[in-house]
């Protein structure tokens, strides 16, 4: 599964730095659409490359740490790259697990969310938040 997850995060690297180029070049390159949106969608494609991937855990070593808040991702996911960045530093303190490297992780994320593999899902005191606002995650980081 972790071949998965690192061809995974260079695929969608890929995909948004095309986007990125295609933007670029189709826009004039002037403007919001033709200079800072492909600007962005570069540094997302950056951030989604496996070399700024956060230490990840399994689930069984999630529930064995007693944390009281984990957050499940995967990487290339936009709303889990904005938990990360609206984190910042307070997210090293909570226990996060990747989906595509721990198949019970994922299994777990679907048992919660209708069968879908929605992310990120946090776990906070055993209650399980699917895509909550960062705000609500730092809140109970800080408890």
């Amino acid at each position: 599964m972790a071949n998965r997850s690192v061809r995974a995060q260079w695929t969608n690297a890929a995909m948004f730095a095309l986007a990125a180029v295609a933007l670029f070049f189709l826009n004039g390159r002037s403007g919001f659409g033709g200079l800072i949106f492909p600007l962005i969608l570069l540094a997302i494609a950056v951030a989604s490359t496996p070399l700024f991937k956060r230490e990840s855990v399994s689930r069984s070593a999630a529930l064995a740490s007693g944390s009281h808040v984990v957050i499940y991702h995967r990487p290339g996911c936009t709303f889990c790259m904005r938990m990360k960045a609206m984190l910042g530093k307070d997210g090293a303190q909570a226990t996060w697990v990747d989906i595509w490297d721990d198949e019970e992780a994922a299994a777990f994320v679907r048992s919660v969310n209708d069968g879908n593999e929605t992310v990120p899902t946090v776990v906070v005191g055993g209650k399980a938040h699917t895509n909550p606002e960062p705000a609500f995650v730092r809140e109970h980081l800080a408890a």
